[in-house]
C-alpha cells in the first residue's frame, strides 16, 4: 500500500489558491473569491508567506518570482490558464461559465494569461508588502498547521 505525499499545510481535500501577496490585482482576485466562494471551498496563501513559499518549494516552482497564480488541490498543482478555469469550474453560476474558455487550445490561453501576469504591476500597481487579511476573513487564509 502506497502512502500519498501532500504539499507541506495541506490536506487530501484541500483547494489552495497561492497568490502574489503585493500585487493589486491578486488582491483583488482574492477578495473576489472570499466573496463569490460562499461554501468556502478554496483557501487562500500568499506565495511570500512561509506556507507559500513551502508549497512552491514542494512543487519546484520558483520561490523568488511569481508570474503565476497556483490551485493546489490535493497533491496536484494547477498553473495560469488551467489554474484559474479550475477555480472557476468550482464556483457557482454564473462564474463557471468562464469554463467555456477551455474550449481554446492551451498554448493560446497561456499566452493570454502570461500577457497580463507579466504586465499586472504596470496595469494594476503592487503594494510595498503584503496585504494583511481582514479579521473576518483570516479563517481563509492557510496557516502552517495541517499536516504538520
Amino acid at each position: 500500500m502506497s502512502v500519498v505525499k501532500y504539499p507541506p499545510n495541506v490536506g487530501e481535500n484541500d483547494c489552495v489558491i497561492l497568490f502574489d501577496g503585493v500585487c493589486k490585482l491578486c488582491d483583488f482576485w482574492t477578495q473576489f473569491i472570499v466573496k463569490v466562494d460562499t461554501q468556502q471551498r478554496f483557501k487562500l496563501c500568499s506565495v511570500q508567506s512561509p506556507e507559500g513559499q513551502s508549497i512552491l518549494n514542494y512543487f519546484k516552482m520558483p520561490t523568488d518570482h511569481f508570474d503565476t497564480m497556483l490551485l493546489v488541490e490535493g497533491n496536484q498543482c494547477f498553473d495560469k490558464s488551467d489554474a484559474f478555469l479550475n477555480t472557476m469550474s468550482k464556483l457557482s453560476y454564473p462564474w463557471r461559465l468562464f469554463t467555456a474558455f477551455k474550449i481554446l487550445p492551451k498554448g493560446i490561453r497561456n499566452w493570454l494569461y502570461d500577457r497580463i501576469a507579466r504586465n499586472r504591476y504596470y496595469l494594476f500597481g503592487r503594494y510595498d508588502s503584503c496585504m494583511l487579511p481582514s479579521k473576518e476573513n483570516e479563517n481563509r487564509f492557510l496557516k502552517g498547521d495541517v499536516g504538520e
